[in-house]
């Protein structure tokens, strides 16, 4: 029996589909750990919750856990949430927990995107005038921190650049801005033939059919333009690769964040009142809730993605293209 465990964090889903490939990302990295006891829970929104898989990794034996965010990015779930949860999980039991950093810019996943983008395109990804006749929209997850959503811009930026489009954009799911739907009608104007549309997201969910929702959206107002739908990354073997980097990382010491540019600790633009906010989880009170849990709503307070859980106020939430657009929907 190993002496330590690993522990996989995610934010949780309402959709069954989510939590059933979060379970299989699990179950990937036990393979390649074979042995060592692995685990994973949730925010919210689905069972098991982080607690959960903490108390299975302690009553198993193991003295030390090296736990990872589940995630793409470091926004507040990464920064404050699962931190927290962790930390107090630690001090409660005297466990010591490791957190690693998120999978952030790696050329692996990369790497991972541009076969899921091939996927799509088939031959013509080989056929440089057609992909240069292609507009290609990536579409993040969106948070509150600038930092993590100006790293889709530069995972855009990897594949405009490498693989040959014509042209590219960048566009959200939710909480910030451009939404998908805004982001597509301002493309509309390039006049592009073709657009291929990629949701840099692990797993599916209630945001992946959002953003191939909008997608539809648009291609009934443009018939002349052709819209693709790529995959999104799932459990493709450079993401597993990738997890399993984030934990060599804990024993290496390299598992640190970016936090030159954390609005948490530096005056970043339009944020400079976040510096110094308390690192503390806004979850608690729907840990569980939802998919295997009680339902989505709790003590008469609705659960839909849409609120905040009391987080500090995004300063552009009437953005015109941003989430309140969402509202003609």
């Amino acid at each position: 029996m190993s002496d330590f465990g690993i522990m996989i964090c995610g934010h949780g889903s309402r959709d069954e589909g989510a939590v059933e490939e979060f379970c299989l990302l699990s179950e990937g990295l036990q393979r390649r750990f074979s042995g060592v006891p692995t685990e994973y829970g949730f925010l919210e929104f689905a069972r098991p919750v982080i607690r959960d898989g903490l108390d299975r990794l302690r009553l198993s034996g193991v003295k030390r856990v090296k736990a990872l965010p589940g995630m793409l990015f470091a926004a507040g779930h990464v920064k404050n949430d699962v931190p927290s949860v962790l930390r107090s999980y630690g001090e409660e039991h005297g466990l010591r927990i490791d957190f690693g950093r998120e999978l952030s810019i790696d050329l692996k996943l990369i790497e991972a995107s541009k076969c899921r983008i091939a996927e799509a395109l088939g031959d013509d990804v080989f056929d440089k005038e057609k992909m240069a006749s292609t507009l290609l929209l990536v579409v993040g997850r969106g948070s509150s921190d600038p930092d993590a959503n100006s790293n889709v811009s530069k995972v855009t930026r990897f594949l405009w650049e490498g693989m040959g489009f014509g042209w590219a954009e960048t566009a959200y799911s939710g909480v910030t801005f451009p939404l998908v739907e805004a982001g597509l009608e301002k493309a509309m104007g390039l006049g592009y033939e073709r657009v291929l549309v990629f949701p840099y997201f692990l797993f599916t969910g209630i945001l992946i059919k959002r953003i191939y929702d909008a997608v539809d959206r648009v291609a009934s107002r443009h018939k002349n333009v052709e819209f693709l739908k790529a995959g999104y990354l799932k459990d493709h073997d450079l993401v597993l690769d990738t997890f399993e980097e984030r934990l060599r990382e804990i024993d290496e010491g390299r598992g640190l964040m970016n936090c030159m540019l954390c609005k948490y600790r530096s005056k970043v633009v339009g944020f400079e009142d976040e510096v110094g906010l308390e690192q503390v989880s806004h979850h608690h009170h729907v840990e569980g809730i939802g998919l295997g849990g009680e339902g989505g709503v709790h003590g008469g307070h609705s659960h839909d993605h849409s609120h905040d859980h009391h987080h500090h106020p995004y300063p552009h939430a009437d953005h015109p293209l941003g989430p309140k657009s969402m509202v003609k929907d």
